[in-house]
């Protein structure tokens, strides 16, 4: 199951998309890119969410403008640097925090800030310095946070489901708190399975130094399609007692799937905007079996 586009989707999608293309190129290639991006979307099942289109769209990019398939290499780079020059400090701030698991929760969701596709011309660096200063005063759903460390502390299987580069660093510290408060879990890390919008791919993994194994999801939708699922990604999923899933577009591919999820993103879209009845930016905490009633 997934959350399919609506009317509101499509037109982000295409406003998002055409802002970008208008200018890498002239009025044709603009015209062409439109017309192949309509194309794209009669071409998709009805029920395709979002994160399922961001394949053609980067094909479209590459066959009219010629950029490369990983397009936000530069930004994922340095998203990483930003990350790595903050991580000792991120660290001790959530160590010495009455609750460093909770910390580090607070930490991982601030960083699904970094985010260079959905929250595009809107992502700084410096207003994420000045968001990371007040990380501590955020607010979650205590009762599903209860309800995750209770499962944690009796489940053995943890599967991490990554979101963008940058903020697996911010992912990074979260795993290490969870690691010391239930020594008993097998933490394992899911990246994508090659260039997904900005997301977290294995060299992200590399250059922010997770400790932990690290799998991909054998694709590039930049979310969890269950559908195309790497082997050793389903049984990973399969076999984990809890997912974690971070990012909004992790949960627009998996909502309603029935695994025994925690999903913990930012509110980027109108779609989830109306959803939750919340403002953007809005941090979350909900878990599978409640949130798909939604």
């Amino acid at each position: 199951m997934s959350i399919g586009m609506d009317a509101q989707c499509y037109l982000c999608h295409f406003k998002r998309n055409m802002e970008t293309a208008r200018a890498l190129g002239d009025e044709a290639q603009a015209t062409e890119f439109a017309r192949g991006l309509m194309a794209l979307y009669l071409s998709m099942p009805e029920d395709a969410s979002s994160p399922a289109v961001a394949p053609g769209t980067n094909a479209l990019f590459q066959k009219i403008y010629g950029v490369e398939a990983d397009r936000f290499r530069q930004e994922k780079e340095h998203s990483n640097r930003f990350v790595l020059a903050r991580m000792d400090e991120i660290r001790r701030r959530t160590e010495s925090a009455a609750d460093p698991v909770y910390a580090g929760l607070q930490m991982a969701i601030l960083g699904n800030y970094i985010d260079f596709s959905a929250l595009q011309g809107e992502v700084s660096f410096e207003k994420l310095d000045t968001m990371l200063e007040k990380a501590m005063e955020m607010e979650l759903d205590r009762r599903v946070y209860a309800d995750l460390c209770a499962e944690l502390s009796k489940g053995t299987r943890l599967l991490y489901l990554t979101d963008n580069a940058g903020e697996i660093g911010f992912d990074r510290i979260f795993a290490e708190q969870l690691h010391k408060a239930f020594p008993h879990l097998i933490i394992t890390f899911c990246v994508r399975g090659g260039p997904a919008q900005n997301d977290a791919t294995r060299e992200d993994a590399v250059a922010v130094g997770i400790p932990f194994p690290v799998i991909d999801n054998g694709s590039t939708v930049p979310g969890t399609e269950l559908s195309l699922l790497s082997a050793e990604a389903k049984a990973a999923m399969d076999a984990a007692d809890v997912i974690l899933s971070k990012g909004q577009g992790n949960a627009e591919t998996l909502l309603g799937c029935g695994y025994n999820i925690y999903y913990a993103f930012l509110i980027k879209c109108a779609r989830f905007i109306d959803r939750y009845q919340k403002p953007k930016l809005t941090p979350m905490l909900v878990k599978e079996r409640e949130a798909c009633d939604k």
